[in-house]
């Protein structure tokens, strides 16, 4: 069961990864292109050059907050039916009769929103033990001066290993059974 988990964890990592960091570099490359060209397109000195970087690397960080926030939910779709290690996660319909076979966006809202909080909730317990210990071990005058983006992404990328395990158990529709 611990290896079922593990997998589904990796492959979510890579999707979630790739997805979110791909679609945030495509949408701030974009948006820095429109900008030098809607400045009538300087000649590409290495100042010019630093300041698309500068400009890239600014819109990057604020697109990726929202691309990972798509990916997290179209991330869920691909967590059931797959048939990792001897088990496979399963959702059932509204009325748990029977499993769904082919899962719509529309069939993961309520699951995913209880996954989603309890992904929230995981996170904010990382992050305050992460706190304490910073604060106990490194004492800053600034307690969150470590905390940006890529630390949020950590902690969201490990708080996932332990939502795949206690998704089963705060949603009912969620089903882990043995694939045959």
């Amino acid at each position: 069961m611990s290896k079922f988990y593990f997998l589904l964890w990796l492959e979510w990592i890579i999707r979630v990864t790739l997805s979110s960091f791909g679609w945030a570099l495509v949408i701030a490359f974009s948006l820095t292109t429109i900008i030098y060209f809607n400045q009538n397109m300087p000649t590409l000195t290495d100042e010019v050059i630093n300041a698309l970087f500068s400009i890239g690397y600014f819109w990057f960080k604020i697109i990726w907050i929202f691309t990972l926030l798509v990916t997290l939910f179209r991330s869920v779709k691909y967590l059931f039916n797959r048939k990792i290690g001897g088990y496979e996660l399963k959702l059932s319909d509204c009325k748990y009769t029977q499993n769904i076979e082919v899962i719509g966006y529309g069939d993961l809202v309520k699951v995913w929103r209880k996954w989603f909080f309890l992904l929230i909730w995981l996170v904010v317990v990382e992050m305050i033990l992460s706190t304490v210990v910073l604060y106990t071990l490194v004492y800053n005058e600034s307690i969150f001066a470590w905390f940006n983006i890529y630390w949020l992404f950590i902690a969201i990328l490990i708080a996932g290993y332990f939502s795949f395990i206690l998704l089963s158990n705060r949603c009912k529709r969620v089903k882990i059974i043995a694939s045959k």
